[in-house]
């Protein structure tokens, strides 16, 4: 459990840094509407990230794995597009600054993954 907890935040803190550094993406919300839209980008990470890899398996592998990045390019357009339904106050103004934003929120992601995994094993000891 404290682990979906620690991907929440994790999704949560990255679609904040994109926001902040990414033009064409704004948030005009609280707080609590960027835990909704982290919630919401890991349910599509979770539920429609798998199909559309599988469904775009050839164009990963002529790629060599670079096709993933349209892949979660889609996803942040999807939570945008569900959090506009949820007015939510996330917008994304079209496929380049989601395609940024999502490279963005990947490298966060992965950075903060990486430093919770290393504190999470220091503790273990």
């Amino acid at each position: 459990m404290t682990k979906f907890f620690l991907r929440w935040a994790i999704n949560a803190i990255a679609l904040y840094v994109a926001v902040q550094f990414v033009a064409g993406i704004d948030f005009q919300g609280q707080w609590t509407g960027l835990l909704w839209l982290a919630l919401i980008i890991g349910l599509l990470n979770a539920l429609v990230r798998p199909i559309l890899k599988l469904l775009t398996f050839p164009l990963i592998i002529l790629t060599l794995g670079l096709f993933t990045v349209v892949i979660n390019t889609i996803v942040l357009m999807l939570t945008s597009s569900i959090g506009q339904a949820f007015n939510l106050g996330l917008t994304v103004d079209g496929f380049w600054p989601a395609l940024l934003g999502s490279i963005v929120i990947s490298l966060v992601s992965v950075v903060l993954s990486l430093l919770v995994r290393d504190e999470l094993k220091g503790k273990r000891k």
